[in-house]
């Protein structure tokens, strides 16, 4: 990793540092190499962090990650959404350190912490927009609240918010989101961390089964997660508050913004949905279900995953 120092465009110094994201291609070919910077965005909730790489003259592209998770255990997916002709920013979102912990964790304000750092980073040019999990939850928000910033999304491991909730009615459903209700609990933040994450870990192998995070990248995972508990739970908690209610009516509005849902078939926390849905969608919409991969489907299969979003971009 390459520490370097550049100058904003208001003067100020911002500390950068360089991921090299290594890639074997076919037989025979060379290895190939990406750099992602390490960089922060002064945003109204305070100083954002975030991996930013590939292609500068490329579809800008945000990604937006889940729980329990941070941009670095994606790395190879941005470099293959790299190679597919976008610039992208991953940041750490609110929470999540190194990016501010403190809340509140509403939707309002989860998403107008990425709308404004889309109108920092790409001011006058819509976005592409990929989430994951609670990031994908934040999208279907953004997309919603401000569809002229964003050209199309993508929505990584859960239905639209509406739609899961009413999954959550149904037994199989709650089965696998028993963690909801844990996290309600006082103790529960000493709970995620006790035993070295033993429980994140938990969830990680129930959620992508067979599916083994690299060694540096769970130490790394860990790293962070100690730094930011009890934070990212309050996301689970803020569901039941008042707050919820206007979400809720806000995005009864169908989505206007082309739409793509990647679900993995052996997902052991989100079921696929299983209703017709498609009055929430007033934009080109398509659902796959990826076979032989859980729910951190972008980490385990990057390539593929990459390769299906660009496929359904260039038909739109």
């Amino acid at each position: 990793m390459e520490k370097i120092r550049s100058e904003s465009e208001q003067g100020e110094f911002i500390s950068k540092s360089k991921d090299i994201v290594s890639h074997s291609t076919t037989p025979g070919e060379e290895m190939t190499h990406m750099e992602f910077e390490h960089v922060t965005f002064d945003l109204p909730h305070g100083t954002f962090h975030a991996l930013q790489g590939g292609d500068p003259n490329g579809q800008p592209t945000v990604f937006l990650h889940g729980f329990p998770d941070h941009p670095p255990t994606s790395r190879l997916f941005l470099a293959e959404l790299g190679r597919r002709g976008r610039y992208v920013v991953a940041p750490w979102l609110r929470g999540y350190s190194p990016s501010p912990t403190a809340g509140p964790f509403d939707f309002v304000s989860l998403t107008s912490d990425v709308l404004a750092l889309i109108d920092r980073w790409s001011p006058g040019r819509p976005v592409e927009l990929i989430g994951h999990d609670w990031g994908a939850l934040i999208a279907y928000d953004a997309c919603v609240t401000a569809p002229e910033k964003i050209v199309r999304a993508v929505a990584l491991g859960i239905p639209h918010p509406l739609t899961f909730m009413r999954r959550l009615t149904h037994l199989a459903q709650l089965r696998r989101s028993w963690y909801m209700g844990l996290f309600q609990l006082p103790g529960s933040g000493w709970a995620a961390t006790a035993r070295d994450l033993s429980l994140i870990d938990h969830l990680w192998r129930q959620w992508s089964p067979g599916f083994s995070l690299d060694p540096d990248l769970k130490a790394e995972l860990h790293e962070h997660l100690r730094a930011s508990m009890p934070a990212p739970l309050k996301y689970y908690r803020a569901m039941l508050r008042p707050g919820m209610i206007g979400a809720t009516r806000r995005m009864s509005k169908p989505i206007k913004v082309p739409l793509l849902q990647l679900y993995g078939a052996n997902d052991g926390c989100i079921l696929p949905a299983q209703v017709d849905d498609r009055h929430r969608f007033a934009a080109q919409h398509a659902m796959e279900v990826v076979p032989d991969i859980g729910h951190f489907l972008h980490i385990e299969a990057p390539e593929a995953i990459a390769e299906r979003i660009a496929v359904w971009s260039l038909a739109l």
